[in-house]
């Protein structure tokens, strides 16, 4: 996972950040001193499930890309001068869940590819974790957090963490290369890979819910620094969405090579089975349980799990725009008829504008309907969990899918 643009812009000015927060459809930002005083704040940190990631494209076509790029060369772009980005490769796009609008500001702290804990280096691979992390290419996203809040009144800071840490591009990876370099008589599954399987044994599981769990305490520490008490702001966690179908219900055979070069969603079923079963599944129960032994009261849960639901990749009850009969992703009932996760791409991205790190991860349409679920949950003002799902076809008011909160 990493950035092309404005490579000399890899440390992260404070000032850049807040105007940059205005630039990427929050709210203008009103004069505010701290804690409790001012205009209202939203606050994302975590990884590229909520920083935006692949929100440039709103649905898959085979065709000219032009036809779903809905935001332009310029989507990720988060500096001061909307000129590149302030951390290549952490793809906060125009796009992401926190832009929630309504008069409430919102900044996006959050970076593709970060882990609990900040890793990387050099100008184009350093990840910001959840940490307090201080070095020559910036800072960890709860510093990041801290220094802000103090200055601005934040309200709730949502945050999506984990994948990461299990190693989501690895096992996306394997499970790709095991399907297309094995023959269906006698499939390679990724599931039982040594290296795969040893990310999800009861002593990796626990570790990584340990390390969760000291993501939503720096959380709270920046917080508590900044000035805040427990009962001034909210701690909204994530849980993770599914991505793929069930094998049953692909619409793509698993035989042969369309499921790639057609779908861009090559898996073998068993294993698409396993990522529904055990690897979405664990991802979030790390994060439950992470949450329960904090011991916060201020944390709330947004269930993401089955927001994508019917609209996931390569799912039997969407299609390719050219299969939907569908010229632009502009048209009417684009929204309903196409994918709201971007493909699989490998040599696709070579002579276009598609990144490769923007792969299997929700796209403009997937965005947009969490955004909807994240201003559901911020409940103007009185934030509160609950399991996030598409309650009809269309588009609200907003332009966004129509969701709602159980």
């Amino acid at each position: 996972m990493g950035g092309r643009a404005s490579r000399k812009l890899a440390l992260v000015g404070l000032t850049a950040v807040v105007v940059a927060a205005g630039l990427l459809g929050a709210a203008s930002p009103a004069a505010a001193d701290g804690p409790g005083v001012g205009s209202p704040w939203v606050v994302s940190l975590g990884d590229s499930a909520i920083s935006g990631e692949a929100g440039r494209w709103a649905g898959n076509t085979n065709d000219s890309y032009t036809k779903v790029d809905a935001l332009g060369a310029d989507a990720y772009f988060d500096n001061a001068s909307r000129t590149g980005e302030q951390i290549p490769g952490c793809h906060r796009s125009e796009s992401a869940a926190i832009h929630i609008g309504g008069g409430v500001n919102s900044l996006n702290l959050a970076c593709s590819g970060a882990r609990t804990y900040t890793h990387g280096g050099g100008d184009s691979d350093f990840k910001p974790g959840i940490d307090f992390y201080a070095g020559p290419y910036g800072q960890g996203q709860a510093l990041a957090l801290q220094q802000f809040a103090g200055t601005h009144n934040v309200k709730m800071v949502a945050l999506m963490i984990g994948a990461n840490d299990y190693g989501f591009a690895d096992i996306l990876q394997t499970c790709f290369l095991d399907w297309y370099f094995s023959p269906s008589w006698w499939p390679d599954y990724c599931n039982d890979d040594a290296d795969i399987a040893s990310r999800f044994t009861p002593e990796s599981i626990e570790a990584k819910t340990e390390a969760i769990k000291g993501a939503i305490l720096n959380v709270r520490q920046a917080m508590a620094s900044a000035g805040y008490a427990d009962s001034a702001y909210t701690i909204m966690l994530h849980t993770y969405w599914s991505p793929v179908p069930r094998g049953a219900q692909n619409r793509y055979p698993e035989t042969g090579y369309t499921r790639q070069t057609v779908g861009g969603c090559g898996m073998w079923n068993r294993d698409a089975d396993w990522a529904n079963d055990t690897v979405v599944p664990t991802f979030n129960s790390s994060v439950r349980n992470a949450a329960t032994r904090t011991g916060l009261s201020n944390i709330r849960t947004l269930d993401l799990t089955q927001s994508l639901y019917g609209r996931r990749l390569c799912e039997n009850t969407v299609g390719l725009l050219e299969e939907a009969g569908i010229s632009s992703w502009t048209k009417p009932k684009a929204v309903d008829k196409t994918e709201w996760v971007n493909q699989l791409r490998t040599s696709s991205t070579v002579g276009s504008p598609y990144q490769i790190q923007e792969s299997v991860h929700a796209n403009y349409w997937g965005q947009r309907a969490m955004r909807n679920c994240m201003r559901l949950a911020y409940n103007g003002g009185s934030p509160r969990g609950g399991n996030c799902v598409r309650s009809s076809t269309g588009l609200n008011s907003l332009g966004e899918p129509k969701m709602a909160l159980q």
